[in-house]
C-alpha cells in the first residue's frame, strides 16, 4: 500500500531538523520513529497515531478516529485518524504531540 506524499510532507515539516526522529517504511506506509520507537505515520491517506494504552480510549473518542486494525485485530494503543481529523495544521500538530507524549515514556532504542 502506498502512502499519501502530502501527509508525509506535512509530518516531515513538523519533524524537520529533529535528530531524534527518523523515517522508516512500515505497515505498507511510512512511519516516523522518535528515539527509535514508532511514533506516528501514514498508510494511504490515513494517519497512524501511537498514543499508548493510557490515552487510547481518549483518542478513540476524538472525531474521525478508529481502532488501528491493520492485522485484523485492534492494535491497542494505536489509532487511525481519517483525513478530516488532521486537515488543519494545528490538528496534525496536536496528534503528533499526543504521540510524542507516549514515545517519550519509552526507553530509546
Amino acid at each position: 500500500m502506498a502512502f499519501d506524499d502530502g501527509v508525509a510532507h506535512r509530518l516531515r515539516e513538523i519533524f524537520d531538523g529533529r535528530e531524534d526522529v527518523d523515517e522508516k517504511r512500515m505497515f505498507g506506509g511510512i512511519a516516523f520513529m522518535h528515539r527509535g520507537n514508532m511514533c506516528c505515520g501514514v498508510i494511504g491517506d490515513v494517519l497512524m497515531a501511537r498514543v499508548g494504552l493510557d490515552a487510547y480510549q481518549t483518542a478513540l473518542a476524538c472525531p474521525h478516529t478508529r481502532e488501528m486494525d491493520f492485522t485484523g485485530r485492534p492494535l491497542r494503543g494505536m489509532v487511525y485518524v481519517d483525513p478530516p481529523g488532521f486537515a488543519e495544521d494545528h490538528d496534525l500538530l496536536e496528534w503528533v504531540a499526543r504521540c510524542e507524549v507516549f514515545t517519550r515514556s519509552l526507553p530509546s532504542k
